[in-house]
Protein backbone atom coordinates (compact mmCIF):
# COMPACT_ATOMS: atom_id res chain seq x y z
CA UNK A 1 0.00 0.00 0.00
CA UNK A 2 1.28 3.45 -0.87
CA UNK A 3 0.67 5.65 2.15
CA UNK A 4 1.87 8.73 0.30
CA UNK A 5 -1.40 8.88 -1.65
CA UNK A 6 -3.67 8.77 1.40
CA UNK A 7 -4.82 11.91 3.17
CA UNK A 8 -3.82 12.22 6.82
CA UNK A 9 -7.34 11.46 8.07
CA UNK A 10 -7.33 8.13 6.20
CA UNK A 11 -3.88 7.31 7.55
CA UNK A 12 -5.14 7.87 11.08
CA UNK A 13 -8.22 5.75 10.41
CA UNK A 14 -6.12 2.91 8.99
CA UNK A 15 -3.64 3.13 11.87
CA UNK A 16 -6.53 2.94 14.36
CA UNK A 17 -8.03 -0.09 12.58
CA UNK A 18 -4.76 -2.01 12.68
CA UNK A 19 -4.25 -1.09 16.33
CA UNK A 20 -7.72 -2.31 17.32
CA UNK A 21 -7.39 -5.39 15.11
CA UNK A 22 -4.37 -6.48 17.12
CA UNK A 23 -6.61 -7.00 20.13
CA UNK A 24 -8.41 -9.79 18.25
CA UNK A 25 -5.37 -12.00 19.01
CA UNK A 26 -3.72 -10.87 15.78
CA UNK A 27 -0.41 -9.34 16.91
CA UNK A 28 0.81 -9.41 13.31
CA UNK A 29 -1.48 -6.43 12.69
CA UNK A 30 0.39 -4.51 15.38
CA UNK A 31 3.67 -5.35 13.68
CA UNK A 32 2.32 -4.13 10.34
CA UNK A 33 1.06 -0.98 12.04
CA UNK A 34 4.51 -0.22 13.46
CA UNK A 35 6.31 -0.91 10.19
CA UNK A 36 3.91 1.06 8.00
CA UNK A 37 3.45 4.13 10.15
CA UNK A 38 6.84 4.50 11.86
CA UNK A 39 8.16 6.92 9.22
CA UNK A 40 4.89 8.84 9.15
CA UNK A 41 5.02 9.40 12.89
CA UNK A 42 8.72 10.05 13.51
CA UNK A 43 10.24 11.40 10.31
CA UNK A 44 7.53 13.40 8.51
CA UNK A 45 6.76 17.05 9.21
CA UNK A 46 4.12 17.60 11.88
CA UNK A 47 0.45 17.33 11.00
CA UNK A 48 -2.71 17.34 13.08
CA UNK A 49 -3.27 13.58 13.33
CA UNK A 50 0.37 12.75 14.02
CA UNK A 51 0.17 12.72 17.84
CA UNK A 52 -2.75 10.29 17.87
CA UNK A 53 -1.01 8.07 15.30
CA UNK A 54 2.13 8.15 17.45
CA UNK A 55 0.12 6.78 20.38
CA UNK A 56 -1.24 3.94 18.24
CA UNK A 57 2.21 3.10 16.88
CA UNK A 58 3.83 3.11 20.32
CA UNK A 59 1.10 0.93 21.82
CA UNK A 60 1.30 -1.43 18.84
CA UNK A 61 5.07 -1.76 19.33
CA UNK A 62 4.52 -2.49 23.02
CA UNK A 63 1.90 -5.12 22.12
CA UNK A 64 4.23 -6.83 19.65
CA UNK A 65 7.02 -6.86 22.21
CA UNK A 66 4.73 -8.29 24.88
CA UNK A 67 3.46 -11.03 22.53
CA UNK A 68 7.04 -11.90 21.53
CA UNK A 69 8.09 -12.26 25.18
CA UNK A 70 5.06 -14.40 26.06
CA UNK A 71 5.43 -16.60 22.98
CA UNK A 72 9.16 -17.08 23.57
CA UNK A 73 8.56 -18.00 27.20
CA UNK A 74 5.85 -20.52 26.26
CA UNK A 75 7.98 -22.14 23.56
CA UNK A 76 10.93 -22.43 25.93
CA UNK A 77 8.87 -23.97 28.74
CA UNK A 78 7.06 -26.34 26.38
CA UNK A 79 10.27 -27.56 24.76
CA UNK A 80 11.90 -28.13 28.14
CA UNK A 81 9.03 -29.92 29.89
CA UNK A 82 6.90 -31.56 27.19
CA UNK A 83 8.22 -35.05 27.91
CA UNK A 84 7.69 -34.65 31.66
CA UNK A 85 4.06 -33.65 31.15
CA UNK A 86 3.22 -37.10 29.80
CA UNK A 87 -0.14 -37.36 28.03
CA UNK A 88 -0.89 -33.67 28.38
CA UNK A 89 2.36 -32.83 26.59
CA UNK A 90 1.47 -35.31 23.85
CA UNK A 91 -2.00 -33.82 23.44
CA UNK A 92 -0.50 -30.35 23.13
CA UNK A 93 2.01 -31.52 20.51
CA UNK A 94 1.16 -31.29 16.85
CA UNK A 95 3.81 -33.86 16.01
CA UNK A 96 4.94 -36.36 18.59
CA UNK A 97 8.69 -36.94 18.31
CA UNK A 98 9.85 -40.54 18.20
CA UNK A 99 12.52 -41.93 20.47
CA UNK A 100 13.38 -41.72 24.12
CA UNK A 101 12.90 -38.28 25.69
Amino acid sequence: MNLERLPNEEKLNLCRKYYLGGFALLPFLWLVNVVWFFKEVYFKPSFTEQMQMKTYVQRSALGVLLWAVILTAWITVFQQYRAEWGEVGDYLSFTIPLGIP
